[in-house]
């Protein structure tokens, strides 16, 4: 088997995301000591995706579910195989052909979960292009600052989110990026929109032979601090998270159907929602702006096994579970922020469906660490997924004992590598990935979550997790959600303070701060109980459901 930390050489035109990956000596180790991870050397992700499942026989298969408001008529439509073979050829000659793209160059995808944002993006990495996907709700300055610092020359925009892109290509404009170019509207039935562009080709498309060690994508850090990071990831990347979690955790297969709320532009959705049904020849429902009533509706209507979202979501699903048919779901997979055991708990009891929790992240692109069915074991995440290896090591990077707290390392076939950021260096050590979390293993390679290694609160010599106070505080059956920060105080250090979302019929006065404040010296170690509690009528979250820590400090400040 080859060594995957000698880079092939690029079959990029424009090779600025080869030139701006960091030096050799700040890059993880990566491994590939699995046979499904022997890949070959020239390498297109979007051809292993969806092509080969046509040339193999399987091209009436269903692949994708959406709804349009665009198609005559409206309403419920499906994709096979087939048919998104030939869209993602058609936009691949868009890009080549019309706006004159080569391979290397990258592209501003911006559109919420629809089959079409799917297969502008599948088109994109079959012309050899970098996809650079963006969250929908990005205002024209955030989408300034992914433009230039990617040097996108050209975008695919949703028409129903051209404005704020729009804005970026007006000189004059406080967000003008000089390097955006052209930009083609689809789900647009204007002559110039990409629908009809793609009814002017008709004829097959070779895909770009790519080596697998092209980047073919950046994918910004959904921004808990405030400060977004461009992450770029390989062709062999892109296949790797398939041929892993999905694989050996979820035993994922054709028959599978798919649906959820994460963003395809964020690695948990582009894995969960489309790489990964797509990899096992099995079928996705892509829809935007969900709810958790509409979630659950979708699991009951299209017969859904797999289910990917935040536990925030189900959370709010459990309450009304009962009211729909989810016998087809066996895993309801919970990744992108912490799950708290109570969540865990209370959807069990409601549908009786254990919950695959899963820690991963942009910079590895997707789960690393998981458990499901009967592996999976109260207040963990589980074990390292096969493919990657883990260990709680301390400040010098040495690894601790079972059951010590420490700093969570990372290395497999998967690694962080920024885009020409000295950031980098926080992130990998001696060829580990350090992803800023704390965790605690037992004897047997369980990991348990703490907290993020920055939200770990010192407070009067105590160690405390504003994770484990938040799984205290919604064991409260007042308590919609929460979230816990450590603030700064001049007898303590740092006090634990909570801020707290009350279901209906609730009042945040003092009286339930004080019982608040008593039900967590109850639950866990009094020591840990919240000294401050701030009432609010809801939680700041990224795009993807990640609490925002860092805006809570900002309320608990202003208050």
């Amino acid at each position: 088997m080859s060594d995957w930390n000698t880079l092939l050489p690029s079959n990029h035109t424009d090779c600025f995301t080869r030139d701006r990956l960091p030096p050799k000596d700040q890059l993880p180790v990566f491994m590939s000591d699995l046979p499904e991870l022997n890949y070959p050397d020239q390498l297109n992700c979007a051809v292993e995706l969806v092509d080969r499942h046509v040339r193999e026989g399987r091209g009436d298969r269903i692949a994708l579910h959406g709804v349009s408001d665009f198609n005559t008529g409206g309403g419920d439509f499906s994709w096979s195989y087939a048919q998104l073979q030939d869209k993602t050829d058609r936009i691949a000659q868009v890009l080549t052909h019309d706006m004159g793209l080569v391979p290397g160059n990258r592209i501003l995808l911006r559109g919420g979960n629809s089959p079409m944002m799917a297969a502008c993006l599948l088109g994109a990495l079959k012309a050899g292009l970098v996809a650079v996907p963006t969250m929908p709700l990005l205002r024209a300055g955030e989408l300034a600052q992914i433009l230039d610092q990617a040097q996108v020359s050209a975008a695919l925009c949703d028409s129903l989110l051209a404005d704020e892109l729009q804005h970026c290509m007006t000189p004059g404009h406080a967000s003008h990026v000089p390097c955006l170019k052209q930009s083609v509207m689809f789900r647009s039935e204007v002559a110039e929109g990409l629908e009809q562009r793609m009814q002017r080709h008709n004829c097959a498309y070779t895909p770009h032979a790519t080596s697998r060690d092209d980047v073919c994508l950046i994918a910004f850090t959904s921004g808990t601090t405030g400060k977004p990071k461009g992450t770029m990831h390989f062709h062999r990347d892109v296949l790797a998270m398939c041929d892993l979690f999905p694989r050996h955790i979820l035993r994922m297969t054709e028959n599978d159907v798919v649906c959820g709320t994460p963003p395809i532009a964020f690695t948990f959705g582009l894995g969960g929602l489309l790489a990964f049904p797509l990899r096992y020849g099995a079928s996705t429902v892509l829809l935007e702006k969900h709810t958790p009533e509409t979630l659950l509706q979708t699991v009951a209507k299209y017969r859904a096994t797999q289910c990917y979202t935040a536990p925030t979501l189900y959370r709010q699903m459990a309450t009304m579970a009962g009211q729909h048919d989810l016998s087809s779901l066996k895993q309801p997979v919970s990744a992108g922020e912490a799950l708290p055991d109570a969540t865990r708990q209370l959807w069990k009891q409601a549908t009786g469906i254990e919950m695959t929790d899963g820690i991963g992240g942009t910079e590895v692109i997707h789960i690393y660490i998981s458990s499901a069915g009967q592996q999976v074991r109260a207040g963990s995440i589980g074990q390292v997924v096969p493919g990657y290896v883990a260990q709680i090591v301390d400040d010098d990077m040495q690894p601790v004992p079972p059951g010590v707290v420490g700093r969570l390392a990372v290395r497999g076939p998967t690694g962080c590598k920024y885009l020409a950021d000295p950031r980098q260096q926080d992130y990998v050590k001696d060829g580990w990935n350090l992803p800023g979390d704390t965790f605690v293993m037992d004897a047997d390679g369980y990991f348990s979550y703490q907290a993020r290694n920055d939200d770990m609160i010192i407070s009067a010599g105590y160690n405390i997790a504003g994770p484990e106070v938040e799984g205290a505080l919604l064991q409260h059956p007042a308590v919609a959600e929460c979230g816990v920060v450590g603030m700064p105080d001049e007898d303590r250090g740092h006090i634990v303070q909570a801020c707290v979302v009350l279901k209906p019929g609730h009042m945040g006065d003092a009286a339930m701060e004080k019982a608040l404040q008593e039900h967590v010296k109850q639950t866990i170690a009094p020591f840990k109980y919240p000294r401050k509690v701030i009432f609010l009528d809801a939680l700041p979250r990224t795009e993807t459901g990640k609490l925002q820590r860092f805006k809570l400090r900002q309320i608990s400040v202003n208050k």
